[in-house]
C-alpha cells in the first residue's frame, strides 16, 4: 500500500471564489488559505493561474497582464465613483422636483 499524499480536490467555482478573496477583496495569501482551510501554496498556485502567470520566461506577458489588471482595477474604481454620483444627482433632481410642485 502506497502513502502517497493526495491532494484534495476543490471545485473551479471555488478556487474562483479563493483568488476573488486574494485579488478583490484585499485578503493576502494567507488570510485566505486559513479562513479557507486550504494550504497556502494552493492559493498561490491558483493566484497565478488566474493572473495569467505560466512560466518564468513568460515574463513580457506577466508584466503586461499586470499593468492590463492595474487599469482594470483603477477602471472599476472609477465607474463604481460615477455611478455613485450619479444616483446621488437623480436622487437630488427627485427632491428638487418634488419641491417646487
Amino acid at each position: 500500500m502506497s502513502n502517497k499524499f493526495k491532494r484534495p480536490k476543490y471545485s473551479v467555482e471555488f478556487k474562483q471564489d479563493a483568488v476573488k478573496l486574494v485579488t478583490e477583496q484585499g485578503y493576502t495569501q494567507q488570510e485566505a488559505a486559513d479562513s479557507l482551510g486550504v494550504s497556502l501554496s494552493a492559493i498561490g498556485r491558483w493566484v497565478r493561474t488566474e493572473q495569467g502567470y505560466r512560466s518564468p520566461s513568460s515574463g513580457k506577458q506577466t508584466n503586461t497582464n499586470l499593468a492590463e489588471r492595474a487599469e482594470l482595477e483603477k477602471l472599476r474604481k472609477e465607474v463604481a465613483k460615477l455611478k455613485m454620483e450619479r444616483d446621488i444627482l437623480k436622487k437630488a433632481a427627485v427632491f428638487f422636483a418634488k419641491e417646487n410642485e
